[in-house]
C-alpha cells in the first residue's frame, strides 16, 4: 500500500478551519451540504496539503460553531439559541451563504394546539401595549401600537416601523404583501399605507349626499379578496353598512348592506370573512350587557347584494339552545364551516355553510373529563379558527378544540366527540384577559388587555425557542 504521506494532498474528507482564532475541524461533505453556491462549499474546494495552515475566516467562532452544528444535524441546538438572537444567526448565515438552511431549521413545527407552548413575547420598542396586529401566512407579523406599525419578518426579526397620520390604530388588514389598510376608533375612514416605503397611498370614506346621517364613519371590520375589500362602517348615530371597495382604484364600487338602529340585530358587523370557494361574505356582530349576549350572523352574496342566510340570537335558530346566545363567531374558510361558542354553557357548535338552514348547528361533545368548567361567564370570549383547529380565549385562558374528522363528516353525522384542552398553564392565564387571537405560519399570536407585547405560541416539540424581543 502506498504511503499516504507521499500524497501532497489530504487523502481524506477532512478540513481544518481557523475562525476568529478558534481552530475547528470538520469534513468537506459537511461544508458542501450548505449548498454548492455557498462560501463554505467554495472554501472546501481549495487544494489542501498536510502542512497547510488552517483556512482562516475572520468571523465570530461561536456563531460559526452553531451553523456548523446546523449543517451536521439540520437542527439548531437549543443551548445556542439561548445565547444568540436570531438576527445574529441570520447575519452570519447570510455571510456564509447558508441562510436557506437556517430558515428551514428555525421555522416551527406544524402547529398543534394541544402541544403548543408560549415561546416568547414580541415587544415593540415604543408604546409596547399593542392596539391590534395582523399575522401573514408566512408567519410574519405587523403590530399596531398607537399610530405606528412595527414590522417583523417570518423569522420574527424586527424590520422597521411606520408612522401613520392616525393617533391610534385599532384595525389593520393586509391588502397586498406590503399594503396595509388601517382604521381607528377615534378617526373616520379607511386608510392605506405602503409599509415597504412608509408612504400613505389613499383613503376611503363612507359618504351619501342624500343622507346627512352618513358622516364621520369609522371602520369596524375588513375582509380581503383578490379584487375587492369588504369593510363595515359605523356612524355616530348608529347608521352602519358594508361597502365593497375596488382594490385597483381604492374607490367604493357598491354598498352591500345598510341598516340603522341600536338593536342588537342592527349593529355594525364586528367580523367579516370572504369565502374564496363561494364568493360569499359572512358578517357577525355580538353585543353584551346586563341581560347577556345577543347578536346576528349574516351571509351576503356580493353579486346580487342580497342576504342569503341569517340568524339572530336570541331569536331564530332556537332549537334547545334558546337563551344561550353565542358569545363569538368565526369561520373556517378552508372547510366552509361556521363556528359559534355559547355564552352560558361554553359549548362549541358548528354549521356547514353549504347547507345552512333554520337551525344548522351541531354541538360538540367534550370528551375530556378533566375539563369541567366550560362556561364563558360574563367577560371577554374570543373564537379563532386556524389550521383545522378552533382556539378559544375565555378571559385569560386559552383552549383548543381538536377535530378528529373533516367538518363535512361532522355536520353530516350531527354528533361528534372532540378533544378540548387547555393550551396554556395556570400562570399563563393569570397574565390578563385575552383580547385577540390570530394564526400565522405555524404560530399562534395572542394579545392581552393592557399587557405589553404579542405572545408567540408554537408547538412544544420545536427544537428550540428563539428570543425575538426588540
Amino acid at each position: 500500500m502506498a504511503d499516504q504521506n507521499s500524497n501532497p494532498t489530504i487523502p481524506f474528507d477532512r478540513i481544518k478551519l481557523n475562525v476568529g482564532g478558534k481552530l475547528l475541524e470538520t469534513t468537506v461533505s459537511t461544508l458542501q451540504s450548505g449548498g454548492l453556491d455557498s462560501l463554505l462549499a467554495a472554501l472546501s474546494n481549495r487544494p489542501l496539503h498536510h502542512d497547510s495552515n488552517p483556512i482562516f475566516i475572520d468571523r465570530d467562532p461561536e456563531i460559526f460553531s452553531v451553523l456548523l452544528s446546523l449543517l451536521r444535524s439540520n437542527r439548531l441546538p437549543s443551548a445556542a439559541l439561548r445565547r444568540f438572537s436570531l438576527q445574529e444567526l441570520t447575519d452570519e448565515a447570510l455571510y456564509y451563504g447558508v441562510e436557506s438552511r437556517l430558515r428551514s431549521a428555525s421555522l416551527p413545527s406544524p402547529l398543534r394546539g394541544i402541544d403548543a407552548a408560549l415561546v416568547d413575547t414580541i415587544r415593540p420598542a415604543a408604546e409596547a401595549v399593542p392596539s391590534t396586529f395582523s399575522a401573514a401566512e408566512d408567519g410574519s407579523l405587523w403590530i399596531a401600537h398607537g399610530g405606528q406599525i412595527s414590522l417583523y419578518d417570518s423569522y420574527l426579526s424586527y424590520s422597521t416601523a411606520v408612522r401613520t397620520h392616525l393617533d391610534d390604530i385599532t384595525l389593520i388588514c393586509r391588502v397586498w404583501p406590503d399594503i396595509a389598510a388601517v382604521g381607528s376608533e377615534s378617526s373616520s375612514g379607511l386608510h392605506f399605507y405602503d409599509l415597504s416605503s412608509g408612504r400613505y397611498t389613499g383613503s376611503v370614506h363612507w359618504t351619501d349626499q342624500a343622507d346627512p346621517r352618513i358622516y364621520k364613519a369609522r371602520v369596524s371590520a375588513i375582509a380581503n379578496s383578490p379584487d375587492s375589500l369588504f369593510a363595515s362602517f359605523d356612524c355616530p348615530h348608529r347608521e352602519n353598512g358594508v361597502l365593497v371597495i375596488d382594490k385597483s382604484t381604492l374607490q367604493v364600487s357598491s354598498e352591500l348592506a345598510r341598516q340603522s338602529g341600536t338593536a342588537a340585530k342592527n349593529t355594525v358587523a364586528g367580523k367579516l370573512t370572504w369565502l374564496p370557494a363561494t364568493g360569499l361574505v359572512i358578517g357577525s356582530a355580538v353585543t353584551s350587557g346586563a341581560f347577556g349576549y345577543s347578536g346576528y350572523i349574516r351571509v351576503w352574496d356580493p353579486r346580487s347584494r342580497q342576504v342569503v342566510w341569517e340568524t339572530n340570537e336570541p331569536g331564530s335558530g332556537r332549537s334547545s339552545r334558546f337563551g344561550d346566545a353565542f358569545a363569538d363567531v368565526d369561520v373556517d374558510a378552508d372547510d366552509l364551516t361556521l363556528f359559534k361558542i355559547c355564552s352560558k354553557s361554553g359549548d362549541l357548535a358548528m354549521a356547514d355553510i353549504r347547507s345552512l338552514g333554520e337551525d344548522p348547528w351541531v354541538y360538540m361533545k367534550d370528551t375530556n373529563p378533566s375539563l369541567r368548567d366550560t362556561s364563558c361567564g360574563r367577560n371577554n370570549v374570543i373564537l379563532h379558527c386556524y389550521r383545522g383547529q378552533v382556539f378559544v380565549g375565555k378571559d385569560g385562558g386559552l383552549e383548543v378544540w381538536s377535530r378528529e374528522k373533516p367538518c363535512q363528516q361532522v355536520c353530516e353525522s350531527q354528533t361528534q366527540s372532540l378533544t378540548r384542552n387547555y393550551v396554556d398553564k395556570v400562570e399563563d392565564a393569570e397574565r390578563g384577559m385575552i383580547k385577540r387571537i390570530e394564526g400565522g405560519g405555524q404560530r399562534l399570536f395572542v394579545s392581552r388587555e393592557d399587557v405589553e407585547g404579542i405572545e408567540v405560541w408554537e408547538s412544544s416539540n420545536y427544537s428550540g425557542a428563539v428570543s425575538v424581543s426588540s
